[in-house]
């Protein structure tokens, strides 16, 4: 499974963007796609995760009704909608993917990884 991160730049404070990860096959039945975040100096931290199949969601707090992840099943891309974006959103976002139903928030619970796209607010 190879994912493909896009759709990182530079916006204003209160601007959004829209992440995109492409995914290349759909081999397993079930899976989970994560959203993570590194910003500079700082270790990676969760962002969000959507389950492929039933499409249930998951946050972390700092986002929560700002982000917006989804899915489409035909386009095999899932998708990171991100609203008034404030300066400390400005990070490397990495998606990855994990086999399984659980929605994990951790690194170490996902299996595939993309590079990273960068995102920048600025004040």
């Amino acid at each position: 499974v190879q994912l493909q991160a896009s759709g990182g730049g530079l916006v204003q404070a209160g601007g959004s963007l829209r992440l995109s990860c492409a995914v290349s096959e759909r081999t397993f039945t079930s899976f989970v796609i994560g959203w993570f975040r590194q910003a500079p100096g700082k270790e990676r931290e969760f962002v969000a995760a959507i389950r492929w199949i039933g499409g249930s969601t998951t946050y972390t707090d700092s986002v929560k009704g700002r982000f917006t992840i989804s899915r489409d099943n035909a386009k095999n891309t899932a998708y990171l909608q991100m609203d008034s974006l404030k300066p400390e959103d400005t990070a490397v976002y990495f998606c990855a993917a994990r086999v399984g139903f659980l929605l994990g928030t951790v690194e170490n619970a996902y299996d595939y990884w993309g590079q990273g796209t960068l995102v920048t607010v600025s004040s």
